[in-house]
């Protein structure tokens, strides 16, 4: 049996999925069967939206309140983490060879004068007949995610849809087939700055190439994601919520200490300072109707009408919220000790896991699914999946240990690929590469 798609940029599809794809009226003299390129192209779009977990890849999120303070941003529930038949980890001795092979690929498409840009403009999408799409049929083609043979039509039909879907995942987009703004932005990104990309990011890889740890899990901020890996292999991808750009996860190696289920937030100084104290500013009950406590210097509890709130009185004293249905760090804190004092984190709601650009924490992470994730933690205690579903129905404060440290990285990536030709880019959130604002589409923070 022969599948040949135009270039290998791309898991390949499963058996099961191999039998879908082959089309049974098209058998060759000589017994070879041929697959449908509009079909394989397809599959090959949902592949890649799982293999991307990260961006907010097959669900639709609501926009969250991110004016609010950490505890209060307005997510609704809905997403599910991003479990991927790629099991390739973005950290790992793969990854250096997936990059070296795009960094090739790159450096041949710039040698060819890259690409041109499409005009920003009126939206894109099938059935749009404009001369725009010839641009956007050869700007795909350039990178492979549309087959060279469909041509250069004016017409946006169902190949360029199933190519820009893939681009979408491959950019952490939403892919809606259709090209906006965000699209449109990581289109015009020249070869040459896409290059530089992969070059800066193969330094940080390799120097994360060795050996990690049998289990440990790595949260990529640029792409907010984290993956649990074993033996080389992701077993679970989740999307995160990372820090802002003016309140930034720090990059850091440690490890798992504890797990703290049903926790109480001592309310970090910089959020007392920028939120809290505005907050109590316009409304004076805020601390009673979210539970947070105010302790002075000898641990004894005072009311918050012996604060002037209109001044920085309140950075004098402790705030600590109880657990509760509405706490900041939801049911459960992943404690991870560490100079910046940030950890991983429930939520009480989730609507900003839905959203492409998941930059809205004061540099803590917080981890959809993350029941899952503290399961695979606490693999060979007595903590089964059952009894955190039980302790998660409950406020009890109760701590509970892996059986061996499970180390844990947090790194900025912002270009990754694999050696099957899986190509990844994410926004240099965080002006870190050195290639300016080109590569860093969407890192403004959200207003306060």
């Amino acid at each position: 049996m022969v599948f040949s798609p135009s270039r290998r940029w791309g898991p390949r599809p499963s058996p099961s999925s191999r039998r879908v794809l082959v089309s049974r009226n098209k058998t060759s003299s000589a017994g070879t069967v041929t697959v449908s390129r509009r079909v394989l192209l397809g599959s090959m779009v949902s592949a890649y939206a799982l293999a991307a977990g990260g961006a907010s890849a097959l669900a639709q999120g609501v926009r969250g309140g991110a004016s609010t303070a950490e505890w209060g941003d307005s997510f609704d529930a809905g997403s599910r983490s991003r479990a991927t038949r790629n099991t390739f980890p973005v950290l790992g001795p793969h990854t250096v060879q997936g990059l070296e092979q795009a960094i090739g690929q790159y450096q041949t498409i710039v040698s060819r004068g890259g690409w041109r840009p499409i005009p920003a403009g009126e939206r894109l999408r099938i059935g749009t007949r404009r001369p725009a799409v010839v641009l956007l049929r050869d700007r795909l083609m350039a990178t492979g995610d549309l087959d060279s043979n469909v041509g250069r039509s004016d017409v946006f039909d169902s190949f360029v849809d199933t190519a820009v879907r893939r681009f979408q995942v491959r950019h952490g987009i939403s892919p809606d087939g259709q090209v906006r703004e965000s699209t449109f932005q990581a289109l015009n990104v020249p070869a040459e700055l896409r290059l530089r990309q992969l070059e800066t990011n193969l330094v940080r890889v390799r120097a994360h190439s060795g050996f990690l740890g049998n289990r440990y899990i790595v949260l990529n901020i640029p792409a907010a994601q984290a993956e649990a890996v074993e033996n080389g292999a992701v077993v679970s991808r989740h999307v995160a919520v990372v820090g802002k750009a003016d309140r930034q996860s720090p990059v850091i190696s440690t490890r798992v200490a504890d797990i703290n289920f049903n926790p109480y937030w001592t309310v970090p100084a910089s959020i007392i300072r920028k939120d809290l104290i505005p907050k109590m500013q316009a409304e004076p009950d805020y601390l009673t109707k979210n539970r947070i406590r105010i302790f002075n210097g000898q641990g004894q509890e005072v009311a918050a009408t012996s604060i002037n709130w209109n001044s920085m009185d309140a950075m004098n004293y402790r705030f600590r919220q109880d657990p509760f249905e509405g706490n900041s760090m939801g049911n459960v804190r992943i404690n991870i000790p560490n100079a910046h004092q940030v950890y991983m984190h429930d939520t009480p709601s989730k609507g900003l896991f839905g959203e492409d650009q998941r930059f809205h924490s004061s540099g803590c992470a917080r981890i959809q699914n993350v029941r899952e994730l503290i399961a695979w933690i606490l693999q060979g205690t007595p903590w089964t999946r059952s009894e955190i579903d039980r302790i998660f129905r409950t406020v009890d404060r109760v701590d509970a240990r892996p059986l061996q440290p499970v180390p844990v990285y947090w790194v900025y990536v912002t270009a990754w690929a694999d050696p099957d030709g899986m190509v990844q880019f994410r926004n240099d959130i965080y002006l870190r590469d050195g290639a300016g604002a080109q590569v860093a589409l969407g890192q403004q923070a959200q207003p306060e």
